[in-house]
């Protein structure tokens, strides 16, 4: 079955975290569009934790991005997850649903970590399928994000560009695509961002995630922990080059900083957003 595509206003958001709910609902900062929350993290209804987003509802649009539906496993997918995520939906109207091209589960076992996928065809086979079940369910679209990877299968058979769009291609879905995880796996994996860039078709990116990253000895670690590097930068304006204005994420899941940080590398997408608009017009 085929979703609407929605279409979001192109602006900056940032991750909704508990350390700044009242630092948002007090200053109501006019530098961001929009907010992001983790799934999970609302499915039990009710607390203080859904009345601060039920009041910065009010004033910012909210994506919900999820982590543990691990739509690549063999494991079925779980009920009770779909059925919290429906009724999350339900409550709060998101712009944009996300989750991971990754597994991360066996024989009813959660690892906790969105682990990569074998690109072959039996695997895409088997995502496409999974993907098509949970947008049935949900009655919308998804969003599937890229990820960041150090290790890759010898029998992977399909460039991982041309997996994610094959997926798009065959379900419906969009892509999230997230910039940092692009550069992080070129470096462990010495591809080249830019060819990756390069081969997603432009209509199917409706989001873009930015975040930081940690070096370990040369392997570059997706912590989330850190500012936005140059070099991602560089590669998000090359984005904007290709895919024109597309509602963009500031991540910092770890080692939060204070609210004025995140809106200042929200503020820096925005301007660049704005300066490619205006090189265009």
């Amino acid at each position: 079955m085929n979703y609407p595509t929605i279409n979001p206003k192109p602006l900056v958001g940032i991750g909704l975290r508990t350390q700044h709910y009242q630092d948002l609902l007090t200053t109501l900062p006019n530098s961001i569009g929009w907010l992001e929350i983790h799934s999970e993290n609302y499915f039990a209804e009710g607390g203080k934790a859904h009345a601060y987003l039920a009041a910065l509802r009010e004033h910012y649009p909210v994506s919900l991005h999820g982590v543990g539906l691990y739509i690549g496993s063999t494991d079925p997918l779980d009920p009770r997850l779909l059925h919290s995520l429906k009724n999350l939906i339900e409550r709060t109207e998101p712009m944009l649903v996300s989750e991971h091209l990754c597994w991360g589960a066996v024989n009813g076992k959660v690892l906790n970590d969105l682990l990569p996928l074998p690109y072959t065809e039996e695997a895409l086979q088997h995502f496409c399928a999974k993907t098509t079940q949970v947008q049935d369910y949900l009655g919308r679209q998804i969003l599937i994000e890229n990820p960041s990877s150090y290790l890759q299968f010898a029998h992977s058979t399909i460039p991982e560009q041309e997996f994610l769009v094959a997926v798009a291609e065959r379900t419906g879905c969009g892509i999230l695509l997230d910039i940092n995880n692009i550069y992080v796996s070129a470096n462990n994996h010495n591809f080249d961002p830019s060819a990756y860039l390069a081969a997603i078709p432009v209509n199917i990116v409706q989001e873009i995630h930015l975040a930081g990253f940690e070096n370990n000895g040369g392997c570059l670690i997706d912590t989330h922990s850190q500012p936005v590097c140059d070099e991602v930068w560089k590669l998000y304006q090359q984005a904007l080059q290709r895919f024109d204005q597309v509602p963009t994420l500031i991540e910092w899941d770890a080692d939060i900083p204070s609210l004025n940080v995140l809106l200042g590398e929200a503020t820096r997408a925005q301007h660049l957003m704005e300066s490619h608009h205006d090189l265009l017009a």
